[in-house]
């Protein structure tokens, strides 16, 4: 298939191994068109090793330029998030008074060769502008009353008077068509302008004090003179204001816990399949969920079965599931607008638990209990992270496996041997949110109405450790469930799939195939 993927991280229509070869091609300077015709070949800027086209002749290029209907989109309205990232920027130039602030997309990165990976925006980006463009920026510049005036750089559409839009760097008639910059600032609420004259406008601006977000777009950070230390404090001050989601994130934080919970209640659904192939079968059965409902996977899929359950990133996923282990399933879908769910169930195999499978299970279960008790507004963000940990500390001792007392045991950390992780994390554009905001507002601050975060406790006995009997060896369960702190407490967002060992067992019998 052909992809784009030019040498400046932008597109170029190219043909991947195999390809027929019959796209644009690039011509190079001065040579001549093969059939049956000298007229000479019109000179690019870039060319393209291999290509069995040589050039583009005068005459194809006239029939490429005429015959097109216009396709401007008039009808287009204000985004529904539009209003709501308007209040975010407010929020940010309040942080950062007369000072000039650059919030890039991003550009393509090449995967292989000629082939890119899929675009992702930048999350402080969607954020700020609710816009998923490629190669676009949110400038937000300083006015003299503190405040600041935004406007959003753009890729425009490509023009049909010349060979751009079908031969060059960003080819529309292969990549798709894009909105024009008109149709951008209806949908965004903002005014736009031409990303290709960005970096030379924000050089041009250089008196101005700047922040950018750095190793995003090194064009532009190539173009404005700033301080390494400040840029940072501007990424912090962007994750900090992802924390408490407003009214439009938490209804597409419910939509893509909602569509994973479906996604889940596929994956039981099709358990025999995985019997019969691999890990793999699982992995792919949530994927369809999740492009069918929403853009793709908020990370990639932990389809662990068996010993692979006690490997916490587990991702391969090219084991066999065979009955009477335990699978681990961490999966969510990423929504449209790019919120992302994440979610854990760890399922017995064959429909039942075995006696130990479940004493693990239940003990972690029992942790989570503990932990959710602890989600509501002005309690410590630490505080459901030790009442899980405590929990599994005093399991761990009662069993033998680390010694106590409990007390004294989880002040030393012992339990970490077979918890490995914390025990939760923040939740929204990025599977890890806020993960650049100030440890004083994070892990050392308190929970607010807004906040939507993961419990996430689990117990891992490796197939090597010799610490703990045999028969323990090579189980691995995590319970995982996404949080809205409440004004009064706190809402499971993701209750509809069942948590306890009785309850899963109940679902398994009525779902499994």
């Amino acid at each position: 298939m052909d992809r784009p993927g030019g040498p400046d991280g932008r597109s170029v229509p190219v043909a991947s191994p195999g390809a027929t070869g019959l796209g644009p091609e690039l011509p190079s300077p001065g040579r001549r068109h093969s059939g049956g015709t000298s007229t000479p070949r019109r000179a690019d800027t870039v060319g393209r090793k291999n290509g069995l086209y040589t050039g583009i002749s005068a005459e194809l290029s006239a029939s490429m330029r005429t015959g097109w209907a216009d396709t401007e989109r008039r009808d287009l309205t204000a985004d529904p998030q539009a209003p709501y990232a308007a209040v975010r920027r407010s929020e940010l130039s309040a942080r950062f008074p007369h000072e000039r602030l650059v919030i890039p997309s991003g550009n393509l990165k090449v995967r292989s060769n000629d082939d890119t990976y899929p675009f992702r925006p930048h999350s402080a980006y969607v954020h700020m502008t609710g816009d998923q463009a490629r190669d676009g920026a949110l400038v937000l510049e300083p006015r003299a009353d503190g405040g600041h005036d935004a406007y959003c750089y753009q890729l425009p559409r490509d023009s049909r008077t010349d060979d751009e839009f079908w031969s060059g760097y960003h080819a529309e008639l292969w990549t798709g068509r894009r909105a024009s910059l008109a149709e951008a600032e209806r949908v965004l609420g903002l005014p736009c302008r031409d990303v290709r004259t960005a970096a030379a406008d924000l050089a041009a601006g250089n008196g101005v004090p700047t922040r950018i977000v750095r190793g995003v777009d090194a064009a532009l950070e190539a173009a404005v003179v700033t301080d390494a230390e400040r840029d940072a404090e501007l990424e912090e001050a962007l994750s900090e204001l992802r924390a408490v989601k407003d009214a439009w994130e938490i209804g597409e934080m419910r939509a893509v816990v909602d569509a994973t919970v479906r996604g889940f209640t596929d994956v039981v659904s099709e358990l025999s399949r995985a019997i019969a192939t691999s890990e793999r079968w699982i992995e792919g059965t949530f994927f369809r969920r999740a492009r069918l409902e929403g853009n793709a996977l908020g990370y990639s899929t932990v389809a662990a079965a068996g010993d692979h359950a006690t490997i916490m990133h587990w991702s391969d996923n090219d084991g066999p599931v065979r009955p009477g282990d335990l699978l681990l399933l961490d999966a969510g879908v990423e929504g449209r607008t790019l919120y992302t769910a994440d979610v854990t169930r760890t399922l017995p195999i064959s429909g039942t638990f075995d006696a130990i499978q479940r004493t693990v299970y239940d003990a972690v279960y029992a942790a989570q209990e503990a932990g959710f008790a602890a989600v509501k507004p002005g309690a410590a963000y630490r505080d459901f992270h030790e009442a899980a940990q405590r929990h599994l500390a005093e399991r761990l001792v009662d069993w033998g496996f680390i010694e106590g007392p409990a007390d004294r045991a989880y002040e030393l950390g012992l339990q970490r041997r077979f918890t490995m992780a914390g025990t939760g994390h923040m939740l929204g554009l990025d599977v890890h949110d806020c993960a650049q905001a100030r440890t004083e507002t994070y892990v050392d601050g308190v929970l607010e109405p807004g906040m939507v975060l993961t419990v996430e406790p689990g117990l891992y006995f490796q197939p090597d450790d010799l610490t703990v009997p045999e028969e323990w060896r090579g189980i691995g369960v995590r319970i995982e469930d996404d949080l809205l702190v409440t004004a009064d407490g706190h809402e499971n967002l993701s209750a509809d799939l069942p948590r306890s060992a009785d309850e899963v067992e109940e679902w398994m019998a009525r779902f499994a195939g």
